[in-house]
């Protein structure tokens, strides 16, 4: 890093050059797969054996991907963050994508942390929503394995942390105000029934200061995707339960009249 950049230029810099650039795209919402001819095609079958129904999904909304990680965990992974809520990235389509970001610059000390959060519906003619997660998880390893710009990449599949998971380790070299930092990266994707979950943890040492330690980096991305799960799964079971109460509330209300 230059050693005139302001802390703030400087830290403005890194946060975007932390992030992968596809997991940028990423955040825009899949495409219809439906025919224009669909409508005479239910018409035709009006009146004939019921059509089949995708199955069933376990999540059927997103929270805030700002929201799957607490504050405590940020003052640990993140020294410094600013904002500590962190910052949303733009999706089309919140209920089916989204993105946070938390960047902080302790000293001469550079972490970043950006969630994704991906959800799948069930498609009869691309697979259920479980299925379709699966799929996506090759594709978020893919973008770190297939770079050539990444070394040193380590993968590993992760036990304990939601349906299936993921690890990989590696290093990257940015360009940030016309001069090259290093980095050491984490991603750790992560599938909880029919969403994905992708963690990219990145951290440096600036001004010549200490590389963090690979070990350490591992530890807080597989942290922070451990409790990004864990927030996750409590939304559903949390809808589950709201779902269930307004029920019972429908019928007692039937039962009055």
């Amino acid at each position: 890093m230059h050693p005139t950049a302001t802390p703030q230029k400087a830290l403005r810099a890194l946060a975007w050059a932390a992030v992968p650039a596809l997991l940028i795209a990423g955040c825009s919402s899949p495409a219809s797969d439906s025919g224009a001819d669909g409508n005479d095609d239910g018409a035709a079958a009006e009146g004939s054996e019921s059509a089949p129904e995708p199955e069933p999904v376990r999540f059927a909304d997103l929270p805030s991907p700002c929201a799957v990680i607490g504050e405590d965990t940020i003052d640990d992974i993140v020294p410094k963050a600013d904002p500590k809520g962190g910052s949303a990235l733009t999706s089309n389509d919140t209920s089916l994508s989204g993105t946070c970001l938390w960047s902080g610059l302790k000293e001469y000390q550079y972490r970043s942390l950006t969630v994704s959060l991906r959800r799948f519906e069930s498609d009869l003619s691309l697979g259920s929503g479980d299925e379709r997660a699966q799929g996506f998880i090759a594709q978020q390893v893919e973008e770190i394995t297939g770079d050539g710009a990444n070394s040193d990449i380590a993968q590993e599949d992760l036990a304990g942390t939601g349906d299936s998971a993921i690890t990989i380790a590696y290093n990257a070299e940015k360009d940030i105000d016309d001069d090259t930092q290093d980095f050491r990266q984490q991603r750790v994707v992560v599938r909880t029934g029919n969403v994905v979950v992708t963690v990219d943890y990145a951290a440096t040492g600036l001004e010549g200061d200490d590389m963090p330690g690979a070990k350490g980096v591992r530890e807080r991305a597989e942290t922070a995707a451990a409790e990004a799960v864990e927030r996750l799964d409590a939304t559903a079971q949390e809808d589950g339960g709201d779902a269930d109460e307004e029920s019972g509330a429908d019928t007692d209300k039937k039962d009055d009249a």
